[in-house]
């Protein structure tokens, strides 16, 4: 397997259902505003749609600690990912109100991880690397600069695993698979038919690239 797959923002049963099928280690549901947001109930069902072979992703904006916490409780979560620019002390107290792993996004504007996300590393459980935008926070389609961030990530790889997600596609991120080596790909618009609805050829393909197993 090149790297595991995420599948990002799900807004139906099926799609959810769909990322289980084809071997998705990880299906994520929304709660930060944008098109794909979905309530704690919602993806409670959505999430329950993959079975228990997926571990299950909630992606939060600037919520209080005790909200996050209610949420991952209603939603079944396993993981919480922090995307408006966490710091060591979000993660922190995050902690005390969930049990499950906790994942840090480090957004990118340039070319380069910013130095003051270097302490992330060592205390979140996973670094997503994604593309900044001032619309929304995640779900651009907009490619990060693989070939700088290498360096990057050599130098600030600590124990987290690392998450890489920006415009991925199913031509893409074999060469993104290959040039940083994450852990994980995560995938939200890169197989939309429109925002929040996956396109199941799409699933399949990205599956097929990112792990180099096809599926039918």
């Amino acid at each position: 397997m090149l790297a595991k797959v995420k599948f990002c923002g799900m807004t139906r049963p099926q799609d959810a259902a769909l990322a289980a099928e084809i071997g998705a280690s990880y299906v994520g549901v929304v709660f930060a505003d944008g098109p794909r947001r979905v309530d704690p109930g919602t993806g409670r069902r959505i999430l329950d749609a993959a079975g228990s072979t997926v571990k299950r992703v909630g992606v939060f904006a600037t919520n209080e600690p005790e909200e996050i916490g209610r949420a991952a409780e209603t939603a079944g979560l396993d993981v919480v990912q922090l995307h408006a620019d966490p710091s060591t002390s979000d993660v922190k107290a995050i902690r005390g109100k969930f049990r499950g792993e906790i994942w840090a996004a480090i957004r990118i504007a340039g070319s380069h991880i910013p130095s003051a996300a270097e302490l992330l590393f060592d205390t979140a459980d996973a670094i997503v690397l994604d593309a900044r935008s001032d619309k929304r926070l995640g779900g651009t389609g907009r490619a990060l600069p693989w070939t700088d961030l290498a360096v990057d990530l050599a130098r600030d790889r600590g124990s987290s695993a690392v998450v890489l997600a920006g415009g991925l596609k199913p031509d893409n991120v074999v060469s993104a698979i290959r040039t940083l080596s994450p852990d994980v790909v995560d995938v939200s618009s890169g197989v939309e038919s429109s925002p929040g609805i996956k396109d199941p050829w799409l699933m399949r393909e990205f599956y097929a690239a990112a792990t180099g197993r096809r599926v039918g």
